[in-house]
C-alpha cells in the first residue's frame, strides 16, 4: 500500500487503528488524514500508565475471561474508563483490543483447536523431527536424547543500542564480564518489560557455538510435551530453508507445506485468539527489507506473496498480529530487524558459570550408554567409576580456572570436550569407529554446516572456507614459529593486510561480530592478558593443517601463477574455438602451432601444482618425524592433558613454560585428506580434490615411510601409528607396516583406544612381526583381547610389568594354544601371575609347539605354581630357557622342577637366582651340568672357584628390576652373594680368577650401596 492512499472500504478502519504501531510514523500520519476521525477516541501509553492505571493496563494485557473479570473489578475501583482505542505499539509490544469480538466464539474455536487431533499429530511430527540425533550424538548410546540431557545456556537480556554500541573488546572475556542482574529465563522470554507492556516479539542472538539451534529445539521439544503451557501453536520455520525459494506463497499454504497436520488448523488462523507462536531460525540466512518500496503491506494469510514479505508482515505485526514470535539470529544481522518491532532482545551467553560447565559434563559423561561400545568385558561398576573418575578430574580442571573453562564457556566446545574424552576412554571396537580428525571435522559441519560469512555479500563465501582462509593462516604461522599466543598486531597483520575493497571489509566486520570469538579467546595465563590463543588448543593445529591441504599456502608468484593459469585457460579455450572455425575456412598452417602455445601456460601450472603437493608431503613428514619431539609423551596423552589437566602442583607464574608441541598438525594433515573427511568438508565449501589426496599419498610414499624406517622412540612410534589410522588409507597403511619388523612400544600407557589403534592398523597386512616390545604399558585382559589377532604373529612378545593376573593369563593360554601361534620367546615378567595364572600357563605350555623361551621372573608362583608347571612341562616338546628367578621357591620345588627338567628333549637352562633356596639346595644344583644331566641351573654367580659365565646377565636383570622389586628382600640377597664370592675368592690360588671374583665384587658392592642412598 502506497503512502497516503485511502482505504477502500470503512470495514478496514478498525483493522488499520490497530496496525497504527505497526506502520512507520510517517505513514501512519499520512494514513490517519485519509480516515474518518472518530469522537472520543484517545490514545493510552503504557510507560505513561502509573498506579492503578498500570494495573488495569497490565490485566488488558491477559487474555481469557479471568482477565477480563479482573479488568472490571479493576475499573470498578478506580472509576475509570478504559477508552475504546489502540494501544500505542513501541518496541513490538502490542496490547490486544480493549473490547475483544466475540470473546465466547474465541473461546469455543480455541477449546475445539486444542483438542483436536490435528495439534496433537503436529506434537508428534515435531517431537520426533527434534528429537533425531545426528550422528555425531549417537555414540553416546541409545540413552542419549536432547529431552533427556540437556543444560539451559545463560540468557542475558539486551538492547538494540547496547548491541550496535562499538565494544573494544570482541572476545568472550567481555561477556564474562557482564552484569549478571539482567539474566532471564527461557520460559520467561515473552513476560511483560519493564514498562508492564506484553512482549510479542523476541529477538535470540549469540555468536556461533552459543547454543541457539539448540536451545530452540530444545523449546519445540518442551511444546510437543506440554511443557510450554503459554502456547497452544508452535510453527518453527527455518531461515535457511525460506531463502532457498523466492516464489510467491501465502503464509496458509507455506504451514501446509511444511507441516501437513495443520492443514485443518490453517483455516482458523486469525479468526480465533489462538495462542500461537511462530519460531524463525536463522534470520541472518534472509535478506528482508522493512520499507514499504521494498515489501508491500500484506494483512490476508491466504495472499500469495515471496517468503521473505511473509516474515517482514509477521514482524511488522500486520500479518497476524496476536501471534509471538521468536527469531535467532547471529549478532551481526540484529540490525536487520527495524527495533520498533522487537519486544525484547535476549543475548545467549552460553555457560559463563562453571557449575554449568560442571552439570553438563555431569549429565553427558555418566549417561547409561556413554561407558564405551558392547563387547567390552569391564567388570561390573567398572565403566560408571572411570565416568566418575573423568568427571571429578575434569571439575578440578575447571575449578584452577584453566584455560579450558574459557573454552568451555560456549557450549559448543562442551560438547567437543566430552566428544574427545568419549573417543579417548570408551573407543574398544577394532577398527575404533571414528577418528580424532573426524571429531574436529564434524564438530565444525555441527556449527558452521550450511553457513555463508554474509548473505548480503555478492561472494557469497562459505563461513569455513574464509575460516580456512584466515583463521588458518594465523594458526600456520603460530605452528611454523611454535607459539600458541598471538597479539594484536599478530591478529591485524593476519585479517587485516590484505583487505582492499569495501566487500572484504565488511566480511571482516561480520566475521570479528560472529565468528571471531568461536576459535579466539583472551589468554588466562598470569602476564599473558593481552594475548589471545586458540579456544581449544587443538584446533589451532587442526586449522594449520587445514589451511595447507586447502593449499592456501601459497607465496606471491603461485598466486599469481594460478590465476593466470585459470585466466589463459579460459581464454584458450575461446579462442580455440574460433580458431578451429577460421581453419575450416582459411587452412593456415601456424593455427595448430598457435593451439598449442596457447595450453602451454595451463600445463606448465598444473605441473608447479604438482610440486606444491610434494611440498604438503614434505612438510607432513618433516613435521611428523621432528627430533626435538622424540621425548614427549604421545599425542593421545597430550590431549587427554590439555582437557583433564595434570595431576600434581600447578606451575609457579615465574618457572618457565615448557616448549609448545605441535605433534598433532601432521596427523590432522593426513586426517583431513581421508575420503570421508574430504566429503564432510566439501559440505563446509573447503574443497579436497580426490587427485590432489591421490598426489599427496603418493608423495607421502618417499618421505613418510623412508623416515619411519629410521628407529622411532616408543612414544614416536605411537604417533606414527595413530596417524596411519587417521590417514585412512589401507593400501597406504599396508605398505608402511611392512617395513616395520620391530614394534616398540613400552611405557606407552596403551589406553583401550592406543590398542584399538594398533590393532587396526597391524591388521591391514598379515606379515610376521620379529619383536613386539608392550614392557610397562598398563595392559590388562581386555587389552590382550583387542590385540589378540597382533600377538599371535609376533615371534617375541615382551608383556612384563603390566599387572596381568590369572585373567589375562586364561587369554595367553589361548593365544599360546592357537594354531596359528608363532611366538617363540615369551617375557612376563613383574606380572601378578599366580598359583591359578600358573595353572593356565602350564596347560599353555602342555600344547604349544612355538615358544622356545618362556620367563615368568617375579611373579608370586611360589612352590605350588611351579609345581604345576613342572607336572605339564614334560609335555612340552620345543622349551629351551625357562625364567623361574624371584618366585620364593624352596628347595623341595626347585629340586623336583630340575628333576623334570633333566629329562626334557629340549629344555637346557633354568634360571632360579633370587629364589629361597637353602646352602644344601645350592650345593646339590651346583653339581649339575649341561654335558652329564642336560641343563644348566642358574642360581648364584659363583661356579665353584670360578665366576659363572651368566654372572652380568644375572645383575643386569636385577638392576633393570629393581625400580619394581622389594628393595630390601633384594639388599639381603645381594649381601648373600657378596658372601659367597668372597668365600669362593679364598678358596681358589689361581690370580687371574681371584681378579676376575673382584670385579664381580666391585659390581656388587657399588650396586648395594646405590641401594642402601636410593640412587637406583
Amino acid at each position: 500500500m502506497a503512502p497516503g492512499v485511502p482505504l477502500c472500504f470503512s470495514q478496514e478502519m478498525s483493522r488499520a487503528m490497530q496496525c497504527q504501531s505497526r506502520l512507520p510514523w510517517g505513514t501512519w500520519t499520512q494514513l490517519r488524514g485519509c480516515l474518518p476521525e472518530r469522537r472520543g477516541t484517545r490514545r493510552a501509553y503504557l510507560c505513561a500508565a502509573s498506579g492503578t492505571r498500570r494495573a488495569y493496563l497490565c490485566a488488558a494485557s491477559l487474555p481469557g475471561t479471568a482477565s477480563s473479570s479482573l479488568l472490571r473489578k479493576l475499573l470498578r475501583a478506580d472509576g475509570t474508563s478504559l477508552p475504546r482505542s489502540c494501544i500505542h505499539h513501541q518496541g513490538g509490544s502490542q496490547e490486544p483490543p480493549a473490547q475483544p469480538s466475540s470473546p465466547r466464539h474465541g473461546l469455543a474455536a480455541l477449546r475445539n483447536v486444542a483438542s483436536s487431533d490435528a495439534i496433537k499429530k503436529h506434537q508428534k511430527s515435531l517431537s520426533a523431527w527434534f528429537s533425531h540425533q545426528p550422528n555425531e550424538e549417537r555414540q553416546f548410546g541409545p540413552s542419549f536424547s536432547l529431552d533427556a540431557v540437556h543444560v539451559d545456556p545463560v540468557i542475558r537480556e539486551s538492547s538494540l543500542e547496547e548491541i550496535l554500541k562499538p565494544s573494544p573488546d570482541l572476545t568472550v572475556q567481555h561477556q564474562l564480564q557482564q552484569p549478571c542482574s539482567r539474566v532471564i529465563g527461557l520460559q520467561n522470554l515473552f513476560d511483560v518489560d519493564a514498562c508492564g507492556r506484553q512482549v510479542k516479539t523476541v529477538v535470540l542472538f549469540g555468536t556461533v557455538g552459543t547454543g541457539k539451534s539448540t536451545l530452540i529445539k530444545k523449546m519445540v521439544v518442551d511444546w510437543c510435551h506440554g511443557r510450554l503451557p503459554r502456547f497452544e501453536l508452535v510453527i518453527p520455520f527455518s531461515c535457511e530453508d525460506l531463502s532457498q525459494s523466492h516464489t510467491p506463497i501465502s503464509l496458509r499454504r507455506l504451514i501446509t507445506k511444511k507441516y501437513q497436520h495443520l492443514r485443518d488448523v490453517v483455516p482458523m488462523l486469525g479468526t480465533s485468539n489462538l495462542r500461537m507462536l511462530f519460531i524463525l531460525n536463522g534470520l541472518e540466512r534472509l535478506n528482508l527489507d522493512f520499507r514499504l518500496a521494498g515489501t508491500e503491506l500484506c494483512c490476508d494469510p491466504s495472499e500469495p506473496v515471496p517468503p521473505p514479505a511473509i516474515v517482514v508482515n509477521l514482524l511488522r505485526k500486520y500479518l497476524l498480529p496476536e501471534a509471538s514470535i521468536i527469531v535467532t539470529t547471529r549478532p551481526s544481522a540484529v540490525h536487520r530487524i527495524p527495533g520498533k518491532y522487537v519486544g525484547r532482545y535476549a543475548e545467549i551467553c552460553g555457560f559463563s558459570d562453571t557449575n554449568l560447565q560442571k552439570l553438563y559434563f555431569q549429565m553427558r559423561l555418566s549417561q547409561p550408554g556413554c561407558g564405551g561400545e558392547d563387547g567390552g568385558d569391564n567388570r561390573p561398576g567398572s565403566s560408571s567409576g572411570e565416568q566418575d573418575n573423568l568427571v571429578e578430574m575434569l571439575s578440578r580442571n575447571l575449578e584452577r580456572h584453566n584455560q579450558i573453562a574459557a573454552a568451555c564457556f560456549l557450549p559448543s566446545y562442551c560438547w567437543l570436550v566430552c566428544t574427545t574424552l568419549h573417543f579417548l576412554y570408551f573407543t574398544k571396537t577394532v577398527p575404533p569407529s571414528q577418528t580424532l580428525t573426524g571429531i574436529y571435522t564434524s564438530f565444525l559441519r555441527l556449527n558452521f554446516g550450511g553457513e555463508v560469512l554474509d548473505s548480503t555479500d555478492p561472494t557469497n563465501i562459505s563461513m569455513m572456507k574464509y575460516v580456512a582462509k584466515t583463521v588458518g593462516k594465523l594458526a600456520h604461522e603460530g605452528v611454523m614459529s611454535r607459539k600458541t599466543c598471538f597479539s594484536e598486531e599478530d591478529l591485524q597483520q593476519c585479517f587485516e593486510v590484505e583487505m582492499k575493497t569495501e566487500s572484504e571489509l565488511n566480511l571482516l566486520e561480520v566475521f570479528r561480530s560472529d565468528v571471531f570469538r568461536f576459535f579466539l579467546t583472551p589468554c588466562v595465563q598470569p602476564g599473558k592478558e593481552h594475548t589471545f590463543v586458540f579456544t581449544i588448543p587443538a584446533m589451532q593445529e587442526y586449522l594449520a593443517a587445514l589451511y595447507v591441504v586447502l593449499g592456501e599456502k601459497k607465496t606471491l608468484t603461485q598466486r599469481v601463477g594460478k590465476e593466470l593459469s585459470e585466466v589463459f585457460g579460459k581464454v584458450s579455450e575461446d579462442v580455440v574455438v574460433v580458431l578451429n572455425i577460421i581453419s575450416k575456412v582459411l587452412p593456415l598452417r601456424f593455427l595448430p602451432v598457435l593451439l598449442n602455445l596457447l595450453k602451454i601456460f595451463p600445463r606448465y601450472f598444473s605441473r608447479l601444482s604438482g610440486k606444491d603437493r610434494d611440498t604438503i608431503a614434505r612438510t607432513m613428514a618433516e613435521e611428523l618425524f621432528k627430533e626435538e619431539d622424540y621425548f614427549n609423551d604421545d599425542v593421545l596423552d597430550q590431549i587427554n592433558s590439555s582437557i583433564l589437566g595434570v595431576e600434581g602442583p600447578m606451575r609457579h607464574p615465574s618457572e618457565v613454560p615448557d616448549d609448545e608441541v605441535f605433534e598433532l598438525f601432521p596427523i590432522f594433515m593426513g586426517g583431513i585428506l581421508s575420503r570421508r573427511n574430504r566429503a564432510i568438508l566439501e559440505q563446509l565449501g573447503c574443497s579436497i580434490k580426490n587427485l590432489a589426496a591421490f598426489e599427496i599419498a603418493k608423495a607421502m610414499k618417499k618421505t613418510v615411510i623412508r623416515n619411519s624406517r629410521k628407529g622411532l622412540p616408543p612414544s614416536e612410534l605411537m604417533d606414527y601409528l595413530f596417524f596411519l589410522h587417521e590417514f585412512q588409507n589401507e593400501r597406504f597403511t599396508a605398505e608402511a607396516i611392512r617395513s616395520l619388523r620391530t614394534v616398540n612400544l613400552s611405557s606407552v600407557k596403551m589406553t583401550p583406544l592406543k590398542c584399538s589403534v594398533l590393532a587396526s592398523v597391524m591388521d591391514t597386512t598379515c606379515h610376521e612381526v620379529e619383536e613386539l616390545n608392550l614392557t610397562s604399558c598398563n595392559l590388562d585382559t581386555s587389552s590382550l583381547r583387542t590385540l589378540f589377532p597382533v600377538l599371535l604373529r609376533c615371534k617375541a612378545l615382551h608383556l612384563q610389568l603390566n599387572s596381568l593376573g590369572p585373567d589375562a593369563c586364561k587369554e595367553i593360554r589361548d593365544l599360546l594354544l592357537h594354531d596359528k601361534c608363532v611366538v617363540s620367546n615369551l617375557r612376563l615378567a613383574n606380572n601378578p601371575v599366580g598359583e591359578q595364572g600358573a595353572q593356565f600357563l602350564a596347560e599353555a605350555l602342555a600344547g604349544n609347539r612355538s615358544l622356545t623361551r618362556l620367563s615368568l621372573l617375579h611373579t608370586s608362583l611360589g612352590d605350588r605354581g611351579v609345581e604345576v608347571i613342572a607336572q605339564h612341562l614334560a609335555k612340552n616338546q620345543h622349551l629351551q630357557e625357562l625364567n623361574l628367578g624371584y618366585n620364593s621357591l624352596t628347595d623341595a620345588a626347585a629340586l623336583g622342577l630340575v628333576e623334570v627338567a633333566k629329562k626334557h628333549t629340549t629344555l637346557d637352562t633354568v634360571h632360579l637366582y633370587f629364589n629361597d633356596i637353602s646352602e644344601e639346595g645350592k650345593r646339590e644344583l651346583h653339581t649339575l651340568r649341561v654335558d652329564q644331566d642336560g641343563v644348566r641351573v642358574l642360581v648364584f654367580l659363583t661356579a665353584g672357584t670360578d665366576v659363572s659365565d651368566y654372572w652380568s646377565n644375572i645383575l643386569s636383570i636385577v638392576h633393570r628390576n629393581l625400580p619394581f622389586w622389594d628393595r630390601e628382600r633384594v639388599r639381603q640377597h645381594l649381601a648373600l652373594i657378596l658372601q659367597d664370592l668372597e668365600s669362593s675368592r679364598r678358596q681358589t690360588a689361581n690370580p687371574w680368577r681371584k681378579a676376575k671374583f673382584l670385579r664381580v665384587e666391585n659390581e656388587v658392592k657399588r650396586m648395594l650401596g646405590k641401594l642402601q642412598h636410593g640412587s637406583l
